[in-house]
């Protein structure tokens, strides 16, 4: 098949079967990079016969899956990433090829390496309309608040920075500390890497925020704190969590009136990042204290709604409730439609790269479990699926961590410190 050579790293093509794939190899390509969706239209080979061919062939294999309008700075991250794994020259496709230049274009952009002015005429050079690369710059050149985020492999979960680009005024929303239940070890990795990364954008952290007691990873909250002495901060309702877990875990001693944070917030409280207004949402379902946060044109939604090919969050947790999940997720929904939605968690379906970003048209749109459902159907839908789900490995661990804000268990006379496991509790 033809392509369209853009440099010495990189051509694209429209969609190829998988009989060009040995071809690709003589040529002197070293991987090819999917950036179509399964499913576009009939008759197309799709990821899983791209992958198995290019493996035939000695291929590397990158699959970046995406939707002209709503390319996210995820995407074009994963595409550079899997144009450097490929260590050598690589064939992009989409349907026609732009999706896949505009990936590459947009990635040249953010890295200073073209002038944003450029970019049509780049594509235009090469016989392909970029509008839509122009398009994402102007809107992200308009944004605020600035939101960076940090994946987490070992737990899926994202933890992000969210800031103010004209005070350079920031907040830590839901971050990871590392924990291997194996060998029982903790680690300050991810929050010291979000800590680098403040630093080295000279932003001022004024704001830790958590969204919920998470039940799949140990908060770095307090470790946060008494790295910075920021205030920590998380719903009101945390206390509801609190006496729960008490007394599965036959705790007498734990305090459950939230002290373990600065503050709590309550539905509706505001508050500032730098300039920017921030207001609380209450959003249970997923937990009893889960709430959103709405930071300018940005909602840090967590476990609520994940990318529209993930659906929604699970609601058997102690204090889970589909329903009370399709009413936060209908008030979330009720934010206008061009309202960035960044989830707490990307479980990679179909093998793709991690995503986190969304908005509210397209949760509407394009996610199977809130388009065209009523509140029975999605109950129902929710409540089916969780029957299928085992429970997060690190529940019982995390939990007795995260209703004290991320402060790990006092050490004994030993000097170590224990977790506490109940047995058929749950």
């Amino acid at each position: 098949m033809t392509s369209v050579r853009v440099n010495e790293l990189i051509s694209v093509a429209g969609q190829p079967e998988a009989a060009d794939f040995a071809d690709f190899a003589a040529r002197g390509f070293a991987g090819v990079i999917n950036a179509r969706p399964d499913g576009e239209e009939p008759g197309q080979p799709g990821n899983a016969a791209e992958k198995a061919a290019a493996a035939a062939a000695g291929l590397f294999y990158g699959f970046v899956p995406v939707k002209g309008p709503e390319i996210t700075e995820a995407d074009i991250r994963a595409f550079q990433a899997a144009m450097a794994a490929a260590k050598g020259p690589v064939l992009a496709h989409c349907k026609s090829g732009t999706r896949a230049l505009t990936l590459y274009a947009l990635g040249e952009v953010l890295d200073g390496r073209m002038p944003t002015g450029d970019v049509e005429v780049f594509g235009q050079s090469h016989g392909f309309d970029l509008a839509g690369a122009r398009r994402f710059l102007e809107k992200r050149a308009g944004q605020a608040p600035e939101v960076t985020a940090f994946f987490h492999p070992a737990t899926s979960s994202v933890q992000y920075v969210v800031a103010d680009p004209a005070t350079k005024r920031c907040a830590i929303i839901d971050p990871v500390l590392d924990f291997d239940e194996t060998s029982g070890a903790t680690a300050t990795t991810s929050a010291d890497a979000i800590l680098a990364f403040i630093a080295a954008e000279r932003l001022t952290l004024e704001w830790i925020l958590d969204t919920h007691p998470h039940a799949d990873h140990f908060s770095a909250a307090h470790y946060l704190k008494g790295r910075t002495g920021v205030p920590t901060a998380i719903g009101a309702h945390v206390t509801e969590v609190q006496a729960l877990w008490k007394e599965i875990y036959n705790w007498p001693a734990l305090a459950t009136d939230g002290s373990q944070w600065d503050r709590l917030f309550a539905d509706g409280d505001t508050f500032k990042i730098g300039a920017l207004d921030a207001r609380v949402m209450f959003s249970p379902g997923h937990t009893l204290a889960s709430v959103t946060y709405l930071i300018g044109d940005a909602a840090f939604v967590h476990d609520t709604v994940f990318t529209p090919d993930s659906g929604t969050a699970r609601t058997d947790f102690p204090g889970g409730s589909a329903s009370a999940l399709w009413h936060s997720i209908q008030a979330i929904l009720s934010l206008p439609e061009e309202t960035r939605l960044f989830s707490g968690h990307d479980y990679q379906p179909g093998g793709r790269h991690p995503r986190w970003e969304s908005t509210v048209a397209a949760q509407k749109r394009d996610n199977p479990h809130i388009a065209g459902k009523d509140e029975a159907a999605y109950v129902a839908l929710r409540q089916a699926r969780d029957r299928t789900l085992a429970k997060p490995k690190l529940m019982l661990h995390a939990l007795q961590v995260n209703i004290r804000g991320g402060r790990l268990p006092e050490p004994e006379e030993n000097g170590r410190r224990y977790l506490k496991i109940p047995l058929d509790a749950l």
